[in-house]
């Protein structure tokens, strides 16, 4: 799955810290929901009820501005029954298409990232939705093996009960 942004940021030999190395890429299962893009983008947005469905991101807070934090608690797949805090930051934001976020490379954690969720509108009361995780730069590739099981996995059951969430939701709005 090659996104826009893909196709056009540096490279690894570009740039070794932060570079696009299409090897280093997790995608999530794409879902069918049986709701409008509206509606998933609702769900995705609604960040303080992110506790009440998301099996991953058990706690998420932001002002969804560009440049803002996202500031997040996950639940720990490589060590289930943890939680891990976690900081990225909005890098693009289209209403009921795409919202992601990143992790640049600093000293301190040089293992950038960025996370897109895309949503599909395929109808009037339909749409797809999938994730993609691109672990950027010369250590993205080991971010990838290491963590790009898990990663899948945990995206796979966050897409499952977002699908779950926005089809209750429109079914609710509809008073079906």
């Amino acid at each position: 799955m090659v996104l826009d942004w893909m196709k056009t940021h540096p490279t690894l030999d570009e740039d070794p810290l932060e570079g696009f190395d299409p090897e280093a890429v997790t995608v999530g299962e794409t879902v069918s929901v049986k709701a409008p893009a509206r509606m998933v983008w609702q769900v995705l947005t609604d960040m303080p009820r992110y506790n009440e469905w998301n099996p991953f991101c058990v706690r998420a807070q932001s002002t969804l501005e560009m440049g803002a934090p996202v500031d997040m608690t996950l639940a720990n797949y490589a060590v289930p029954g943890t939680l891990v805090p976690n900081c990225e930051y909005i890098c693009a934001f289209e209403p009921e298409r795409l919202i992601s976020w990143e992790m640049k490379h600093s000293d301190a954690w040089p293992y950038p990232a960025r996370r897109d969720q895309v949503i599909e509108q395929t109808g009037a009361d339909s749409c797809r939705y999938f994730s993609t995780d691109a672990f950027l730069g010369r250590n993205g590739i080991h971010v990838f093996r290491f963590a790009g099981p898990w990663v899948k996995r945990a995206f796979d059951d966050s897409a499952v009960a977002l699908k779950a969430r926005a089809e209750a939701l429109w079914a609710a709005e509809r008073g079906a």
